[in-house]
């Protein structure tokens, strides 16, 4: 396998053990390369963003967890995203400061990824196997759940391929990365069908869901959509799992007003369809509880100063934000309201939280939030708790958590599977996706048309946990 190392070098003016100590402090501190991490010691999350040799104008994020540290000298961290390897930071006095060197390793998918970064076409071989693609955010404000979709997926197809893949042809897995950017999706998407993949699991923003399967209208690929999302997309070859915003409001609203006595609800979302979407239910489901909205703001994606929406809140009296930012801006906007003492007024209910996310907010800034989906990863079931124990043999004690994000695209590969098996072109594979029960490590689901029905969890934060919010 090609491996590659790449370099980047800062200098500051602070001796090593300043350095080291604000190692994690970001920007506003003046830290090198903008990391942001709570703790630093092993097993904490870090974010950082790095202008590597070769990676064009705009800096690499990279999303990982302190592998080993030594105060003052060194750093080594393990990433998944964009691609997986491991950054080497050193420490070292230089012309009465401290220089900070960095040491990237670059493997054939990090390198194929970085090119396609710089605009250069990157393709796979043909391939006599079957194919499947995977679309998702390996960058952009949503790549913080990416690494455990991409984890998860490649268990699934290890899981299949163990069993005789498809009539005895292992099925390979291609990834495209949508840059949480629709059209970006759109080329990627295009790419995955270029390189033979006849179905394409679509785990992304709907936004980037939506424009895909107007672009390929035409094209004979099923496109799955396992995460949650708003529905309203289906057809013969468009299938819409996970779940559903006024299923998950249903479940969340009123047992979460009767339990935290609030009623007075601001929302604050995202600028797509999925947060509009949401927002418009909860102000047809709230007036039946007594509730009122006392204000609606909305914020582009990749957003990073929430302040004027979080000020807004505060003036506006409401007692409980529903939230519907998601990855990079819903750790943005919460761990800003906990600074700006938001958490003192409100609790927050947000649809998309899940535990990837929940990481890089924090154990502090996490303090009030409730979520609702199909699955967190402490549910107590046979199926999960097996599922849980083979992820954590193949990827390891640092890989992110599993979420409803991450473990919806394991079964969903699964379903499309027992599918593929008995069906040859992409019309039928999904007219047999659209019916059945499934015992899946979530519990008991049944496919409808395309509608997954489940048991849907109120969950509250713990630390960067979710945990049963009802007894």
């Amino acid at each position: 396998m090609t491996q590659l190392v790449l370099h980047a070098e800062e200098w500051t003016a602070s001796p090593p053990s300043v350095a080291y100590s604000l190692f994690g402090a970001g920007d506003e501190a003046g830290w090198l390369f903008g990391a942001v991490c709570d703790r630093v010691e092993p097993g904490a999350a870090v974010r950082m963003a790095v202008h590597l040799s070769g990676s064009g104008a705009e800096p690499v994020e990279i999303l990982g967890r302190i592998a080993a540290a030594r105060p003052h000298a060194y750093l080594d961290i393990v990433h998944d995203q964009p691609w997986r390897g491991r950054i080497k930071l050193r420490f070292e006095a230089a012309n009465g400061g401290t220089r900070v060197r960095l040491i990237a390793e670059l493997d054939q998918p990090g390198l194929e990824w970085l090119m396609r970064r710089r605009g250069f076409p990157t393709s796979r071989n043909a391939s006599s196997h079957p194919r499947l693609g995977l679309l998702t955010s390996k960058s952009g404000p949503g790549s913080l759940f990416a690494t455990s979709i991409d984890n998860a997926a490649m268990l699934a197809l290890e899981e299949i391929n163990a069993e005789g893949g498809i009539h005895g042809s292992p099925v390979e897995l291609i990834v495209g990365d949508d840059a949480t950017d629709p059209q970006t999706g759109v080329m990627e998407a295009r790419r995955l069908v270029q390189a033979g993949c006849r179905t394409i699991l679509v785990a992304a923003t709907s936004a980037t869901y939506t424009a895909v399967a107007e672009a390929l209208s035409d094209a004979p690929v099923l496109l799955v959509q396992p995460v949650m999302n708003e529905g309203g997309r289906g057809d013969r070859l468009r299938l819409q799992l996970g779940e559903r915003p006024g299923d998950q409001l249903a479940a969340a609203v009123k047992p979460l007003m009767r339990m935290e006595g609030v009623r007075r609800w601001f929302l604050a979302g995202d600028d797509y369809c999925w947060p509009r979407t949401t927002h418009g239910l909860a102000r047809q489901l709230l007036p039946r509880y007594c509730a009122r909205v006392v204000g609606e703001k909305f914020a582009s994606l990749g957003t990073r100063d929430f302040a004027p929406i979080i000020e807004s809140i505060q003036k506006s009296g409401a007692d409980i934000v529903l939230s519907t930012f998601v990855g990079a801006d819903a750790v943005a906007f919460e761990r800003q309201c906990y600074a700006m003492g938001l958490r003192d007024q409100c609790i927050t209910l947000a649809p998309a939280l899940e535990e990837s996310t929940l990481t890089y907010i924090g154990d502090e800034a996490a303090r009030g939030l409730y979520s609702v989906s199909g699955y967190f990863q402490g549910l107590q079931t046979e199926g999960n708790a097996s599922l849980l124990k083979r992820y954590r043999a193949q990827f390891g004690p640092w890989a992110p958590p599993l979420s409803t994000l991450s473990e919806s695209v394991f079964e969903a590969v699964h379903i499309w599977w027992q599918a593929a098996r008995k069906a040859e072109d992409s019309e039928r594979i999904a007219a047999a996706m659209r019916h059945g029960e499934f015992q899946l490590p979530r519990g008991t689901v049944t496919l409808s048309e395309d509608r997954l029905r489940q048991q849907l969890h109120l969950t509250k934060a713990t630390g960067t946990e979710l945990y049963p919010a009802l007894g």
